[in-house]
């Protein structure tokens, strides 16, 4: 979503100071609600930056460096502060890159999705020596194609991580709070309940499949790291269930919205296996800012339980162990998609 701006009318992000105690994702949520009207979960780890060129009442012209953040849109506003002052705009990613003006920008948004990985340049040496590794092995790689393949494993994939980013959307919700709890809770059992499915079939495929695309070892692995982060949003719900928590820290929320980025990044990744020789750095990008994200999450579990610690260790211990659990479950999710994310580093090292 992009909104206009209101001094030039030109397609650019919501975006604004932080503020002197804000945290600058809190704030790019505040601006996104302001400006476009949109409520949500924000990762805290930024996605990235870019400079502008920002001219002041004064007159003078100052270099300005934006943070980006990952927004997950849970709900679109009817009404919002600036809704007469600009217009709002869902684009494609690639059409989006296309209508802001700051190649930075462009760049970054182009970045955020895999189909537009290729219009990117190649700038670090890890890129570089890929491609050039992978233009050396061209005549293997042709000859392996010639070799017979059966199963559907890259569906399959494909198909679990389709789980994982439903079972994240309605985990955020579910830390929202609010009457429909037991709903997003009944949806993230229903999507641990298709990912069961999944890995079942995956499993048998293994077995009745004489030439697989990877390692037998390498499927079984990354697969069940797969159905451990959706099993972990799954007794996350049961917690809250098991004793009746309506409200939530903002740190929980924040490590809830670590997830669902991590979701999205993991659906994007697992396509790209069907091609890892190509895509390597791509992929190793993706997991390295995975790895990133869960050192980032580990900050937040920390600080979120020692405010908790704080807040009710003597006054009332039973609320403190039952955000505790919480917390751990939280931390937990995150640290089953650092398990994925080296999962598929592996497949790199060894396949590309």
């Amino acid at each position: 979503m992009l909104v206009t701006s209101r001094g030039s009318g030109r397609w650019v992000l919501p975006k604004g100071n932080k503020g002197k105690r804000a945290m600058p994702h809190a704030a790019a949520a505040r601006e996104a609600e302001e400006e476009a009207g949109v409520k949500g979960a924000v990762c805290p780890t930024p996605l990235g930056s870019y400079q502008y060129r920002k001219r002041l009442d004064t007159g003078a012209s100052l270099l300005v460096t934006v943070d980006v953040f990952s927004f997950a849109v849970t709900e679109e506003l009817d009404a919002w502060p600036e809704q007469n002052e600009r217009e709002r705009r869902w684009f494609s990613v690639a059409d989006a890159a296309n209508a802001v003006d700051e190649p930075d920008l462009r760049e970054l948004l182009r970045s955020f999705r895999a189909s537009e990985f290729n219009h990117l340049p190649r700038r670090n040496a890890f890129a570089a020596s890929v491609h050039s590794v992978t233009e050396g092995l061209r005549m293997f790689h042709w000859f392996q194609s010639l070799l017979p393949r059966q199963g559907n494993f890259f569906d399959l994939f494909e198909a679990h991580a389709r789980t994982l980013v439903g079972g994240s959307d309605a985990l955020v919700r579910l830390l929202g709070g609010g009457p429909a709890m037991g709903d997003h809770i009944r949806e993230i059992n229903e999507r641990e309940q298709e990912a069961d499915d999944i890995i079942r079939e995956v499993l048998q495929t293994v077995r009745r499949t004489f030439l697989t695309p990877f390692d037998r070892g390498a499927i079984t692995s990354l697969i069940s790291a797969m159905d451990d982060a959706i099993d972990q949003m799954k007794q996350t719900g049961g917690a809250i269930s098991l004793y009746e928590v309506t409200t939530f820290d903002q740190e929980m929320r924040d490590m809830a919205a670590i997830i669902v980025d991590s979701a999205r990044l993991l659906a994007e990744a697992l396509p790209l296996l069907r091609n890892i020789h190509a895509n390597a750095a791509r992929l190793h990008e993706l997991t390295e800012r995975l790895v990133r994200m869960e050192g980032h999450a580990d900050d937040i579990h920390d600080s979120g339980l020692k405010k908790a610690f704080k807040a009710y260790g003597e006054t009332a211990p039973m609320t403190f162990i039952v955000m505790r659990e919480i917390y751990g479950h939280l931390e937990k999710v995150v640290d089953r998609f650092e398990d994925v994310a080296n999962e598929i580093d592996g497949l790199v090292i060894d396949h590309a």
